[in-house]
């Protein structure tokens, strides 16, 4: 294994050689208007390097270097960019368990995170290790359902957060899982969790009319889909007003482009996520003209391609 701040010096360079396939691209209207690019992760699990050319599912697939190569070539192209992940961002490889998480947060600030949603596993350091993460990052931890007052994470993190990206504010909130049955009392301390599509509608409420942003996106670590009555991203989106667009994850659900669905108000919000593991990038576009928006996506899939690091 490579040493973290060796690799860390490395990754730079790993950016010079790329190449890339991008997906299928779906359009809902159009209109002289603001744009903005999304890209969005999930679930990446510590994967820092490439899955091994032996994996069954994603031989030589993913890895850190690669996707910041990828990340800087858009912000070349593309003037206004937002970089999310939706959570579990922690445990999985090696490298959590050496240095718990400190490289994942140092490579995720130097990519440029705007900001995440916290995973159920990104407690399994301890909520101890997890606040002094969240004080590494340059990027803020979004949480509007999570009571942390009673825990080293209180004053941690946000409920929001807004963007100003040219001409568009863009408001962005997290929403975590229910904690009880996933992750140790001992490991989440005194974690309060509040109900999410109340708190969803409360955070739809102040970001679209209060605070009068064009676009209103939600970071869910609830999960796509369940069988059951269990909140997810689906019950979000079916049950509030407001929301554009929910980053989910959770459930390493593989959606080639997002789900589109229809909120409490008749209107369209769509649902994302890139699976697991790193081996895709999430690229959802938006120009924005009053009612009208316009909406592209890109799956860009990170296939094996020869890069060199000098």
């Amino acid at each position: 294994m490579q040493n973290r701040r060796t690799f860390i010096r490395q990754l730079g360079t790993a950016g010079l050689f790329l190449a890339s396939g991008i997906g299928s691209t779906a359009v809902y209207g159009r209109s002289k208007s603001d744009h903005i690019t999304i890209l969005h992760t999930n679930d990446v699990h510590s994967r820092i390097d490439p899955f091994p050319l032996n994996d069954t599912k994603f031989p030589g697939m993913g890895g850190f270097a690669r996707r910041a190569a990828l990340i800087e070539k858009i912000r070349k192209e593309e003037e206004h960019v937002l970089l999310l992940d939706a959570g579990d961002i922690f445990q999985g490889t090696p490298y959590f368990n050496l240095f718990s998480g400190k490289p994942e947060i140092e490579l995720m600030s130097k990519m440029g995170y705007d900001a995440s949603a916290i995973g159920n596993h990104d407690f399994d350091g301890g909520i101890d290790n997890l606040a002094t993460r969240a004080g590494e990052g340059s990027f803020p931890f979004l949480c509007a359902n999570y009571d942390f007052s009673d825990t080293p994470m209180n004053g941690k993190t946000l409920p929001y957060k807004v963007f100003n990206k040219g001409n568009l504010k863009i408001g962005v909130f997290g929403l975590g899982i229910e904690l009880a049955g996933l992750v140790d009392k001992r490991s989440c301390g005194e974690t309060r969790y509040t109900n999410p599509v109340l708190t969803a509608q409360k955070m739809s409420r102040l970001l679209r009319h209060d605070l009068k942003c064009n676009l209103v996106i939600c970071l869910s670590h609830l999960g796509y889909r369940y069988d059951n009555n269990k909140v997810s991203d689906e019950v979000i989106a079916a049950n509030t007003r407001g929301i554009d667009l929910i980053i989910g994850g959770h459930t390493h659900t593989f959606l080639d482009e997002p789900a589109v669905r229809i909120a409490a108000d008749g209107k369209k919000v769509l649902i994302a996520q890139t699976g697991w593991g790193g081996v895709r990038l999430g690229r959802i576009d938006f120009s924005v003209g009053g009612e009208v928006k316009h909406f592209s996506h890109s799956s860009i899939i990170k296939k094996t391609f020869n890069y060199t690091i000098g």
